[in-house]
């Protein structure tokens, strides 16, 4: 099966929030393989602690800055997050992110796609923060 091309511009896509309270921009999809996004906290502002149920990422920082927490299987780390870090966050992860002064974006690859009609697929779990 052949599929359309898709082209978004990141002004055109639609602003929800996550459900660990971070601003997205579901961008592009690859249906049943990959999705993008762009992710964004406000200055000083935490998303909430999360763990995915089938889904795992790569992220990208854009602009801003802040820390992510991530926590598997008894090993914990924080990474500082400027622009030009990548970070992975494999299934099975929890993990929680916050901003500094600046605010924080940054792009996302999910593999899979993002269940857009699973409401369970974040997963609130204890954070750091």
């Amino acid at each position: 099966m052949t599929e359309r091309f898709t082209t978004l511009r990141l002004d055109q896509a639609p602003e929800v929030t996550a459900p660990d309270g971070s601003r997205v921009r579901p961008l592009c999809v690859l249906p049943g393989t990959a999705s993008f996004a762009q992710f964004e906290l406000a200055p000083g502002e935490i998303a909430k602690a999360v763990s995915h149920a089938t889904v795992q990422e790569i992220w990208f920082v854009t602009s801003g800055a802040g820390e992510m927490w991530r926590s598997q299987d008894g090993r914990e780390e924080v990474t500082a997050l400027e622009p030009g870090v990548c970070l992975t966050i494999p299934l099975g992860t929890t993990f929680q992110f916050r901003a500094g002064e600046e605010g924080l974006r940054v792009v996302a690859a999910t593999v899979p796609a993002w269940p857009t009609d699973s409401p369970d697929e974040a997963r609130f779990e204890a954070g750091r923060w």
